[in-house]
């Protein structure tokens, strides 16, 4: 039942901002709430706490006890939404798809999939040596077993 409450309340709080959307939600038995939000141009600390307040504040604490999580998903978690790597076109991400690793430039986000560019060396076609080639590959969503933005500091 806590469950339920808590997550018409969530879906009420989202609406009130179209721009952040829900990534992970959970309810252990012993009432501890983790919510994991994301936005299309990140996530402030406002955020997480007008999301934290629109549940605790309609959540009566005499009726059931219950701790309360809101967070953003993190530089460095794996994407598991296509509308988190919209926001990160431009970037170097690492994905993993079927069996094989891919780094290169997010280029664009389709609606079935995303495309990387990255550049290459490899043996010229004639003679000795090696040439720098751009490469490009359209990785379908459902070929994506994880996908993590290379953090470059």
């Amino acid at each position: 039942m806590l469950k339920d409450k808590v997550r018409a309340l969530l879906e009420a709080a989202l609406q009130e901002d179209l721009s952040l959307f829900l990534i992970d939600f959970s309810v252990t038995l012993d009432n501890k709430i983790k919510v994991i939000i994301d936005g299309d141009q990140g996530v402030t600390v406002q955020d997480c706490m007008k999301i934290s307040r629109a549940i605790e504040h309609n959540l009566d604490r005499e009726e059931e006890d219950f701790s309360l999580e809101v967070a953003s998903a993190g530089a460095a978690a794996p994407m598991v939404m296509p509308r988190q790597y919209k926001k990160n076109i431009g970037r170097k991400l690492e994905v993993n798809s079927l069996g094989d690793t891919f780094e290169g430039n997010l280029t664009d986000v389709t609606e079935n999939g995303i495309i990387l560019e990255w550049k290459a060396r490899e043996p010229k076609p004639i003679g000795k040596g090696k040439v720098t080639v751009r490469k490009k590959k359209e990785i379908g969503f459902a070929d994506i077993n994880e996908a993590k933005v290379i953090l470059k500091f």
